[in-house]
């Protein structure tokens, strides 16, 4: 092997980090070119985070510590919130202080590598469908279920984030026109049906109407119906109380609806459930499951998307932010030597007779699942097997 490529061939094998914010934590972790976190450090999201500038300090601090562990190539942070299209800007983040925030180039000045900033959901997505649950699958739709209804999608093997970079948000299609408010402004969304709030919110109805079909969720809070948590309802459905079970059944209609109307708009072959709900299992996933079948458009007569939980649990944001970054950063070292190629290349008087190289690789859709170097593309710039777009 030459020098040049032994350096290229060790780039490739060099860790990322991956970071995850949230409204209470930001998760980090040192991730390989399989996925695997070598590394991790966590904080707590500052308490002052109405000031973007001690959550940029947070990240800072936190990408020092692990790059001091370790020589990593790019960073990878996924965002709850909405994320610009070019994967630089946090448009609106509803648990922090960002609003139109160049977050990249503020990190990058900070810590001296690469960034790359994508929505948090997006990231989980591309590490199942990379490493995941959804490995081999080329049209698969992921949805986060916690406090809200996160997604993102991933067709034909390209990360979709839309026009605007805002894809993905789920949770705000209209099921019950005229139902539960929102906090988005709207009626009726689906995170309102479909959610951790959505569970906590009708078990927090049966202890206050004292129904004695909430007896034993009643007697797990004390009485004090605001103690009433998410996983609270699960511990219970999982010791076979008929209350939380029927409460997880419920969501799961209401799950399997939504996935219903996505099945009809972007017929995926996978859908991903992730989330702190779907912890439960079959407890919520086989009433989604047959929900599904029973409002599917065509049903008995069209193929069935499959429903399966996520794999690779909380860590999935960072591990699939490292590895946006990765491919990132080498998409851009393979664009600039080709630049610097075709600088060096003679000019041709007759240009009826040169080849074109089409020299960006950028997709305006989104990212390639397909691994490997990006393929520059000939004959007009059509796309070939192994391009990053």
């Amino acid at each position: 092997m030459s020098p040049t490529r032994a350096r290229v061939a060790r780039l490739a094998l060099r860790p990322t980090i991956g970071i995850d914010i949230g409204g209470t934590k930001v998760a980090a972790g040192v991730v390989d070119v399989d996925g695997q976190v070598i590394d991790r450090a966590r904080r707590e999201t500052p308490s002052k985070s109405k000031s973007a500038q001690v959550v940029e300090d947070t990240i800072a601090d936190i990408v020092a510590e692990l790059a001091g562990r370790h020589h990593v190539l790019a960073v990878g942070i996924g965002a709850a919130g909405f994320v610009d299209g070019t994967q630089s800007s946090v448009l609106f983040a509803p648990h922090l202080a960002w609003r139109n925030e160049p977050l990249r180039d503020a990190v990058r000045k900070r810590v001296g590598l690469p960034v790359v900033v994508d929505n948090d959901a997006n990231a989980a997505a591309w590490a199942e469908c990379r490493f995941g649950a959804a490995q081999g699958e080329s049209h698969v739709v992921c949805v986060t279920l916690g406090t809200g209804i996160g997604g993102a999608l991933v067709l034909d093997g390209v990360l979709h984030r839309g026009r605007f970079g805002v894809a993905g948000e789920f949770g705000h299609m209209v099921v019950v026109p005229g139902g539960h408010r929102c906090e988005c402004g709207n009626r009726g969304c689906w995170e309102q049906y479909a959610s951790g709030n959505a569970l906590v919110r009708e078990a927090r109805e049966l202890v206050v109407n004292g129904s004695p079909v909430g007896h034993r969720i009643a007697e797990a809070c004390g009485g004090d119906y605001r103690r009433i948590t998410g996983p609270m309802i699960s511990d219970l459905a999982r010791e076979g109380d008929p209350a939380a079970v029927e409460l997880l059944e419920e969501v799961g209609h209401w799950l399997g609806t939504g996935l219903a109307n996505l099945a009809a708009a972007l017929d995926p072959g996978l859908f991903v459930i992730g989330g702190g709900v779907s912890d439960v299992g079959e407890l919520m996933l086989a009433p989604a499951t047959a929900s599904l079948r029973r409002s599917l458009t065509g049903r008995g007569f069209r193929p069935e998307a499959g429903v399966v939980r996520a794999a690779l649990g909380n860590e999935a944001g960072l591990i699939g932010a490292a590895d946006l970054a990765r491919r990132e950063r080498l998409r851009r070292r393979d664009r600039a030597k080709l630049v610097t190629t075709r600088l060096l290349l003679p000019r041709r008087l007759n240009n009826q007779n040169s080849t074109r190289v089409n020299d960006n690789p950028e997709h305006a859709s989104g990212t390639a699942l397909t691994p490997g170097p990006s393929t520059r593309r000939l004959n007009g710039g059509r796309r070939r097997a192994g391009d990053i777009v």
